[in-house]
């Protein structure tokens, strides 16, 4: 955590962002969001997890090309309030695809946030 925490002050993003937010997980459950929230007291901003896994879907990483991880995720996420309309850290635990933060952001946009920047823990080591 204070390793993330350190790299987001040296980042510095701008604007700087207020509140931290994670993609949920239905298979492993705490892992991103105790982090999350974690992060966001060693960076001194409010924890707020917005987002909802409204299904199962198999991984990301699974799936054949990008437009079948792009269906794979359609729908797969919900906004369940508290938007703040400031800046949001949004993070997750690993990148496969890049469309489950591309479908989160939006999510979180088109609900009234300011700025999202994605932080991932992790990448699949797929190339991009």
């Amino acid at each position: 955590v204070e390793a993330c925490a350190d790299m987001v002050r040296k980042w510095n993003p701008q604007p700087t962002p207020r509140w931290v937010t994670c993609i949920p997980s239905l298979r492993h459950t705490g892992l991103v969001f105790h982090f999350a929230r974690r992060l966001a007291v060693a960076l001194n901003l409010e924890f707020r997890p917005v987002l909802e896994k409204t299904e199962a879907r198999p991984e990301q990483k699974g799936m054949a090309n990008s437009d079948h991880q792009a269906w794979n995720v359609d729908g797969a996420f919900a906004v369940r309030g508290g938007v703040l309309p400031t800046a949001v850290l949004l993070i997750d635990d690993m990148v496969d695809s890049r469309w489950t933060f591309t479908v989160a952001a939006w999510l979180l946009r088109s609900h009234g946030s300011g700025e999202v920047f994605p932080v991932a823990l992790a990448s699949s080591g797929v190339a991009w």
